[in-house]
């Protein structure tokens, strides 16, 4: 009786179990997210160490305090537009995933609508997220709507 038991038990946890190749979506913690950063040119980033989230906080806001990230348990993922014409665009990273060995970021870019009165301001919109740390080789940025 203990083995059909134990059996039975076995068949259900490899039948519930999350595959080791594709993690579940992960929503970001948001470290800093806005319009103002002194990073000029699109981009899209992943700093695994404290010596590379010094280097990019020099780069996106300098004259401010950097952020604590514990990087023995989190990394960084940011992604910066570029310089913008007006007010009116964002971006937002919506969710991470790490599958067959790379980190999969999700993010969307707003926008202005045709005919929108905006401020006539120069933007630099930007997300800054931590997630939990991955031992990944790869990663991928894909934008959706």
């Amino acid at each position: 009786m203990m083995a059909v038991v134990i059996a039975l038990a076995v068949a259900f946890l490899q039948a519930t179990a999350t595959p080791d190749k594709a993690k579940a979506p992960y929503m970001p913690r948001t470290i800093e997210k806005g319009d103002q950063s002194s990073v000029e040119d699109a981009k899209r980033v992943l700093v695994r160490t404290d010596a590379e989230w010094t280097k990019l906080w020099q780069q996106h806001a300098p004259d401010r305090p950097r952020p604590a990230v514990d990087f023995s348990k989190e990394m960084v993922v940011g992604v910066f537009m570029g310089s913008r014409p007006n007010a009116g665009f964002s971006t937002a990273i919506v969710t991470t995933t790490v599958a067959n060995g790379a980190l999969i970021v999700r993010y969307t870019e707003t926008l202005p609508k045709p005919g929108t009165v905006s401020a006539q301001i120069l933007t630099f919109p930007y997300h800054l997220v931590a997630i939990p740390k991955a031992d990944v080789k790869d990663v991928k940025f894909e934008k959706v709507q």
